[in-house]
């Protein structure tokens, strides 16, 4: 008996090898191929030809509206406005994050609509996705369900119900029989990923698969899975929290800056209107090393609460820690202040935290950080109505960033009435209604600080 070709795929890049290596050639990364079974692919039969010829791009015509409301205002601004006819969708994150919950209520509202919505699932029965359904809400339109895991099934249940919406809960259980590995296997997922794309341009069905993630937070599966598909969404949250975070890691649509933030409730996800205010929830005042930033993610302004703890340090070492921001930006700010504002921190233990658990990586955070760390090492707490943004520089001044107005108009909106912000950007502000400090370096922020 013959024995069955087999190559290496790494999980990470989908590089194909005859032979296994230990380092990829393609990612560079250590320990990641693994051993799948040959494709085989059916012969083309003789004679055919591609009867496809190039089209001009002037005489190619786009509908004015090719967007569909998903009818949740969040997940329409990460989309970029809304679902696009013939796109592919991933949707990952933790389990029991969310996932299928959310796109359930998406279907709820699409059905409303008088739209057709196929839901596949390969992980429950029909019963328990009915179960999920009632406690979420009334149905009005028609949902049909189908538990399937053969993609071949599912491609003729597409083709016969013709549905708007698609999603595939999940990529990791569906499988094509002519691959001979099991289901969740690099071969079957890249695969089946594939013929759920040419499904999704060919029949112009917007298609939502579902994909599990791995311990590092990354898809299941080769990375090239992400470059397949035309929308990257990641679901993100602590389980231990009541919000969550809906975020586009690739978009061809649309921007990849925008968020959408949901709390679980027990009918589940409620769409958070205002996130500043939640997050700001439960804000001690008057503490010392407590600061509110305002910061930008995509076209929101969203104001988070920045807390620093300084103390003497009993080892030779001091130890360092953040939570929400960049570690070594951290570092690289407290370098900034021991030169530039004459602060020893070189004995102390410092704690960095972006509070409610959002993760800020836009360097506008680096005024409260600083500011945080300032506060709790002379032990000076910051007036509760200030806010503050800007980006510090290593010779210690504060320099200009984006959106600034948008930022202040968030600030003043949630009731806080002082602004420190960069002095290149406050004689371009015109909103009244708050007090704006320009400062061009930390010593003016210092100062500021002292005052209280």
């Amino acid at each position: 008996m013959a024995k069955n070709k087999t190559v290496f795929f790494c999980k990470e890049c989908g590089f194909e090898s005859a032979k296994w290596l230990g380092q990829c050639p393609g990612c560079k990364e250590w320990d990641t191929f693994a051993e799948e079974p040959v494709v085989k692919k059916g012969n083309k039969p003789a004679g055919v030809k591609n009867t496809k010829e190039p089209e001009l791009l002037s005489n190619i015509k786009t509908e004015a509206d090719l967007r569909l409301s998903s009818g949740i205002e969040e997940l329409d601004r990460v989309l970029g406005g809304g679902i696009v006819q013939g796109s592919l969708v991933l949707v990952g994150g933790d389990p029991g994050i969310g996932k299928s919950t959310l796109l359930l209520q998406m279907c709820r509202e699409i059905v409303n609509k008088n739209k057709k919505v196929l839901y596949i699932s390969g992980e429950e029965s029909l019963s328990q996705i009915k179960m999920r359904a009632e406690r979420l809400g009334v149905f009005h339109g028609e949902l049909l369900l189908l538990c399937e895991t053969d993609l071949d099934l599912i491609e003729d249940a597409i083709h016969k119900h013709t549905p708007d919406i698609v999603i595939i809960d999940s990529i990791q259980t569906m499988f094509k029989e002519e691959v001979t590995s099991a289901p969740g296997s690099v071969s079957q997922v890249r695969e089946s990923t594939g013929v759920l794309m040419r499904l999704a341009k060919s029949s112009n069905t917007s298609i939502f698969i579902i994909g599990h993630v791995t311990k590092e937070g990354v898809v299941a599966g080769p990375r090239v899975l992400e470059h397949m598909v035309d929308t990257v969404l990641y679901f993100e949250g602590d389980n231990y929290a009541a919000y969550r975070v809906l975020r586009a890691v690739k978009n061809r649509f649309g921007s990849t800056n925008e968020i959408g933030v949901f709390e679980m409730q027990g009918k589940g996800l409620v769409e958070v209107k205002n996130p500043s205010e939640f997050m700001l929830k439960g804000r001690p005042e008057g503490e010392p090393g407590s600061v509110v930033a305002a910061s930008i993610e995509g076209t929101r302004p969203i104001l988070v609460e920045v807390q620093a703890l300084v103390c003497k340090t009993n080892f030779n070492m001091p130890r360092r820690t953040s939570a929400g921001t960049d570690y070594n930006r951290v570092n690289l700010l407290m370098a900034v202040l021991e030169k530039r504002a004459g602060i020893q921190l070189s004995d102390c233990d410092a704690y960095v935290n972006v509070a409610g658990g959002m993760r800020i990586t836009e360097p506008a955070l680096d005024l409260a950080v600083i500011t945080a760390i300032i506060s709790s090492y002379k032990n000076i707490a910051l007036d509760n109505r200030t806010v503050l943004f800007g980006e510090v520089g290593l010779t210690g001044e504060i320099r200009a960033v984006n959106m600034a107005e948008q930022r202040v108009t968030e600030a003043s909106k949630m009731g806080f009435e002082v602004c420190i912000l960069p002095q290149a950007n406050k004689e371009h502000i015109k909103v009244t209604g708050i007090k704006l400090i320009g400062v061009k370096n930390i010593q003016e922020v210092m100062g500021i600080l002292m005052q209280r």
